[in-house]
């Protein structure tokens, strides 16, 4: 048989009922099999686009807060001619800006209230090349923090925490302490609250102390910057970025790459995200292999048509062909339609979930309890083009069995009671 013909047949079937009788454009049986592959790759599509959305919202604004890459002396000691380090690091074409600083853990008191907090000594002119908090704040809140005066900006939550305004009072309690003939007493600072800042991103807010590079240097009794900040020019570049530098600035330096830093975060949400394609792929492939049903059913019923095929002179194979092209275009129109619906969702989640929220009266993302209010979406070609592949793969994989029952039907069996 012609394959045109196996294509024209097995087409023909996709959209004939029982006896051959329409049943508007395709079968219900048919019909059934290409909804379940739809929904099941849309709803992986949707879910998948949203969980982007969530990272990538997460993702920028802890990188409107920390850089993207940082420079640090083996012993955390005060970095060796940080300028040159510096300088060296922005002949790289990928970086944009470098600043440095002081950083380390400290506590902050206020009366009876003591929290811990990561003080980190900046210069707020370099800072702003490096940091988009530090840009936005340059002329506002961190110009208030000068040299000597011994002025500290705390995230918004740990300033409500520790029940402080703008002008409060705090201390600051550095690790270690001054050995005297009285004993260890712990080196204490006193700073004035100049302002707050708030992220969006609880992690810092609620942690997070800015102080002058000098006041951190003296207060924490190092002799200059423990390290240098870079900006990258492309954020998804900083591992491979921080491992060029590493290379080119020796063994005396440590460099960590944004997503080092925050491994725990970053692997759990990589983590998260893998064991969620693969709970809603086994949806698609459940939606999939209900085609082995709708196929077995139809040959079933299409065992007469088989047997005058076969006695016309067609091959088993040519059977096999028909009802492959039949599941297989099931799972070409099924996969189609999911990923049209799934984008169409997925580009309209800013939309659809709003309208969702105000007809039944409910916030699915409330204020007082998560940092973000709207759900976010972002679709990406590496989820959706995998995505397809297996549904089509799947639908493919589904044919084979019932394809080959079909042509091992013996003409002279199929034909006795017709």
């Amino acid at each position: 048989m012609n394959p045109w013909y196996e294509l024209q047949v097995g087409w023909r079937y996709t959209r004939a009922g029982r006896a051959g009788r329409r049943n508007g454009f395709i079968s219900f049986i048919s019909a059934v099999s290409m909804l379940g592959i739809a929904l099941g790759v849309a709803a992986l599509i949707i879910v998948l686009s949203v969980m982007n959305g969530f990272q990538k919202e997460v993702r920028d604004r802890m990188l409107s807060v920390i850089s993207h890459v940082e420079i640090h002396a083996w012993d955390g000691a005060a970095l060796p001619d940080w300028q040159a380090t510096a300088e060296a690091a922005k002949r790289h074409p990928q970086v944009r800006g470098a600043a440095p600083f002081v950083a380390a853990q400290a506590l902050i008191a206020r009366g009876e209230d003591m929290r811990g907090a990561v003080v980190r000594g900046i210069e707020p002119a370099a800072e702003a090349t490096v940091t988009e908090l530090a840009a936005r704040l340059r002329d506002t809140t961190l110009a208030t923090l000068r040299p000597g005066e011994w002025h500290v900006v705390l995230g918004a939550e740990l300033a409500r925490q520790l029940g402080v305004t703008v002008g409060d009072k705090v201390t600051l309690v550095a690790p270690g302490g001054q050995v005297t003939p009285a004993g260890v007493i712990p080196r204490l600072r006193q700073f004035t609250v100049t302002g707050t800042f708030d992220t969006g991103h609880y992690e810092y807010d609620s942690a997070l102390a800015l102080i002058h590079l000098r006041d951190a240097a003296a207060l924490f009794r190092v002799e200059g910057p423990t390290g240098v900040q870079l900006r990258l020019a492309d954020v998804h570049a900083a591992r491979g970025v921080a491992a060029e530098l590493a290379s080119m600035l020796g063994r005396d330096v440590i460099v960590r790459d944004w997503t080092r830093t925050n491994r725990n975060w970053f692997d759990a949400v990589q983590i998260e995200k893998r064991l969620m394609a693969i709970i809603l792929t086994l949806i698609v492939a459940v939606a999939a292999f209900n085609l082995v049903s709708t196929l077995v059913m139809t040959v079933t019923d299409k065992r007469a048509d088989i047997a005058i095929l076969r006695t016309l002179g067609a091959s088993p194979r040519s059977i096999m062909g028909i009802f492959v092209v039949q599941g297989a275009t099931a799972g070409i129109v099924g996969t189609a339609a999911g990923v049209a619906l799934g984008l169409l969702v997925a580009f309209n989640v800013d939309v659809i979930v709003p309208a969702i929220e105000r007809a039944l009266g409910v916030a699915f993302l409330p204020g007082s309890i998560y940092l973000i209010t709207r759900m976010p979406s972002d679709p990406q070609a590496g989820d959706i083009v995998p995505i397809a592949v297996v549904s089509l793969v799947l639908a493919f994989l589904a044919t084979i069995y019932p394809s080959w029952r079909a042509s091992r039907v013996n003409p002279a069996e199929a034909l006795r009671y017709e």
